[in-house]
Formats: structure tokens, sequence, C-alpha cells
């Protein structure tokens, strides 16, 4: 009989961090939480292997916030290091979610100078940054990282993957020698396992999870596709089971395709490494209250894309490598939902996505384009989009963004997209409204459809299964063996 896992406060939590937490439903810790808390709290370097979405913020998190001391004017005490604008706010909020009256600043670049340099110069106890922006600011004189004896590197791999390795360790070699040091990474050999050398001090290891995402959990299909059938082939899929992340090659093709998504009734928001910082905030806020249906990113950006509930990915562009075909698809089928992964395959590249199957493990055929099929492979219940309100960066003027679903969860008719605009913009090039502008603003879709699944811990069930899975996965089967070619 296994003993029950330790509490927060059996861990060595102050009591004011375990009252905050509970506040927000959070009563027990996750399993790398139970590991690596209490090292952390009595002063260890830790180096911890764990996948995305294992609750690592709150791992490293909570210790930083129980025993950071005060910084000054410019010299913060605390560094948490991450390598996407996008993960730098998530880690932001979530600390000032339980931290108190404790600090907390952040930089990243892709937005000004001015709020991130006035947040130094007031004093922050801990600084959640990019590297680039950081060293930048440190050149200027706007923050001096010697009194900084507590170090954080989130998800460590990736940085390296993006090349901040050398920046990486210029930083450290600006903190005190005789800091704390925590790291996580999904990996921890190569160039991780050099850094540890490097810059700990007889780290503690833990490591929870697989090494690599199991995209076993997801249903994957492979449809045989002409070039030019891809973007309507691409729209019924995402009308069959959203919310999708769509992944495309470059930029310009994901902007592209969401214009192209748009005139064909799908909601779709673009994220890539040419969108501002607002763009890619804004981007990612409305796929994860559910106001578009799809996130059209590039490898890279996604890179920075942390949300639950995603119902299926769609490999618009075949992925550069069995890796990245396994990061992709790791983004649907998690914590016990289910999810589908469907690969646009034209006929030039099937040798090559064969040989990737067998790289990750898979055998599924090459079939004909099937979206009932696929709507039959999802669990998912029928959603409709959330109505929401935007401030418009061009002028100013504040607009309620349509929905582009009827109530009832489906693609609208060609005829209703016309008469409401939808993938029209709304505007001609003067910027004046068009002809029944006026009308349309009386008549917005109010359809309400759920938020996505939260990505605070006190919703989601320890364990990442649900009530029905067996069941769900053994009538997934079933399906999955129906639509196989006869």
């Amino acid at each position: 009989m296994s003993s029950p896992s330790p509490s927060f406060a059996d861990l060595g939590v102050p009591s004011q961090v375990c009252d905050a937490l509970e506040r927000r439903g959070i009563t027990a810790p996750f399993e790398i939480q139970a590991a690596t808390i209490a090292d952390a709290l009595d002063g260890r370097d830790v180096c911890g292997r764990a996948p995305t979405g294992s609750g690592k913020t709150l791992a490293f998190g909570i210790p930083m916030v129980s025993s950071i001391g005060e910084g000054t004017p410019r010299h913060p005490r605390g560094l948490i290091l991450a390598p996407t604008r996008e993960l730098a706010d998530q880690i932001s909020t979530e600390l000032r979610s339980f931290s108190g009256k404790i600090r907390i600043g952040i930089v990243y670049g892709g937005v000004g100078y001015g709020p991130q340099v006035k947040s130094l110069r007031s004093g922050v106890d801990i600084l959640v940054a990019c590297p680039g922006r950081l060293e930048d600011l440190i050149d200027r004189g706007d923050c001096n990282l010697s009194d900084v004896d507590y170090v954080v590197l989130d998800e460590a791999d990736r940085m390296a993957d993006m090349g901040f390795m050398p920046a990486v360790r210029r930083l450290l070699d600006q903190t005190r020698n005789n800091r704390q040091t925590v790291l996580f990474s999904a990996t921890l050999d190569g160039a991780i396992a050099k850094l540890t050398r490097d810059y700990q001090n007889n780290p503690v290891r833990h490591e929870v999870g697989e090494e690599t995402p199991d995209i076993t959990a997801a249903d994957h299909v492979f449809w045989n596709v002409v070039r030019e059938e891809r973007t309507t082939i691409t729209a019924d899929a995402i009308g069959a089971v959203w919310p999708a992340i769509v992944f495309c090659r470059t930029r310009h093709g994901s902007d592209r395709l969401a214009k192209q998504l748009s005139k064909k009734g799908i909601k779709s928001a673009a994220i890539h490494g040419g969108r501002s910082q607002n763009q890619r905030t804004r981007a990612l806020s409305d796929f994860s209250n559910n106001r578009v249906h799809a996130l059209i990113a590039t490898d890279v950006a996604a890179r920075g894309i942390h949300v639950d509930g995603v119902a299926s990915v769609v490999h618009y562009d075949p992925p550069e490598d069995h890796k990245t075909y396994v990061h992709r698809s790791g983004r649907t089928a998690r914590a016990g939902e289910s999810g589908v992964v469907v690969s646009l395959v034209q006929s030039d590249q099937m040798k090559d996505l064969q040989k990737m199957q067998r790289q990750v493990g898979l055998s599924e055929p090459f079939t004909e384009p099937d979206p009932e099929g696929l709507r039959a492979l999802s669990d998912g219940e029928p959603r409709t989009l959330a109505a929401p309100v935007h401030v418009d960066g061009r002028d100013g003027q504040e607009r309620q963004e349509r929905s582009g679903r009827s109530g009832n969860g489906q693609r609208p008719s060609s005829k209703s997209r016309r008469s409401s605009g939808s993938g029209g913009g709304g505007r001609n090039r003067n910027g004046k409204g068009r002809k029944g502008a006026k009308n349309t603003k009386r008549n917005r879709n109010n359809a309400s459809g759920p938020e996505s699944t939260s990505q605070k811990q006190g919703s989601q069930k320890q364990g990442g299964q649900k009530q029905g899975t067996a069941a769900k996965q053994s009538n997934r089967k079933a399906r999955r063996a129906h639509l196989q070619p006869k």
C-alpha cells in the first residue's frame, strides 16, 4: 500500500503561500513539485527533468518566492530565464498569483523599453527574463545582476535549441558565485549536462515522466492531398475537431493560411517570430480562451505555447524531422484527454513521411481526407466561440469580433459569411466602415462558448486521468478500426 502524497505544508512551504495556493484550489503537489520543493527550500541546487504541463512553474516558483531577499533599484535578487516571451508571461502571471508582496518584474523583446526600465528602476525582487532583452538592458545600465543569489533556468533545452546558451552563460557569470541554481529541462544530456557541470554545485537530480511526449494517446491520420486543396481540407479538419494548432513552415505561410481560413469561415490567429509581442500575446489569449478555432504557428513560435485542451494538431507543412513531429503532435491528447493529429501528405512527400512513421513507431495508412471520420474520433462536446471585445491596435477603437460560427458550432454558410463580412476585415482602405457596418454592429453573434481548459493546477485532476478515460479509449479504438480502409 503506497503512502499518501505529502501536502505543501509537509514539504515546508510557508503558510501564507499554502493559503494563497488553496484559494486557487491547489491543495496537493504534483509529482515534480513533491520531488523538488523540499530540496530547493533547503537551499540545494536542483536539476529536474519534467515534460511540459507537469507543474514545473510551481516547483521552482514556490521555493523562490518563499526564500527570496529584497531587491534594490536595478538590482534584483532572483532571476528566472525563459526561452520565449509567452513562457515568461505565463511564469510571471503564475508567480504573482501567490507571491503576495514579492515584487515580480518581467523583461523580453518585441515591446518598448519604457515600462521594463521603469520597473527595474523601482526595484524588483524576482526578475523573469528572456536572455536577449536582459543583455540589452544590462548593456544600457538599466539592470545589474551582481546581487542575484537565486537563479532558475526554465526549459533549458529549448534555450539551447534556440541558440541562447552563450547568452545564458554570460548572464550566469554576472551573478553571485554562491547563488542557488535550479534548472528544469525536458532533456538533461548534451549542452544541458555541460551547463549543469559548469554552473551547478552538486545538484540533486529528479526526473519525472517520459523524456519525449507520449504521442500514442492521440489518433494519427495521414491524408493524401494535392497542394491546391490543402487550405480547404485544413478548414474542413478544423471544422470537425477544434480548438486546433496548425503548423506551417514559414511566417509568410502562416499569415497567408490564416487569411485564407478566414474566408472559409474559420477564425484563426497566426503566431510567429515576425509578429509583435502584443500580437503574439493577443493570439495566444484568444486561443486559450476559446475565441478562435485555430492557432496557426511556426515551429519556433510554438515553443512558447503551453495550453491544455487542444483537440487537434494539423501538419499543414510536413515536419522537418521525426523529433519535430513528436514535438508538434504532443500538443494534443494530454492529461488523459483525446486528440487527433492530421498530416497533409503530397505525393512527393510520401516516402519521407513513411520513414518518419517508422522512426516514431506509427504504421498508419495514407488515406483520402475524411473530416466526418475525424469528427468520429473526437470525444469532445460541440463548441461555440466566445465573442471577445478587443481594442484595434491600428485606430484604438473598440471592436467586437464575430465568432465565425453559428450557435450549433458549425461553420456558417457562404451566404451568412458574405452578409456578415466574415474574412473581409470589415474596412476599406481608407479605414471607413463598409456599407451596412452599423447594422452589423447591432447584430453581433453573441454566442458564448466555454473557455479552454484552465492552465491552473487546481482545475487539473491529479494523475492526469479523468473518469471514463478507459471507456473513451475503447470507443476510439472501435471507431478507428471501423475507419480503416477495407
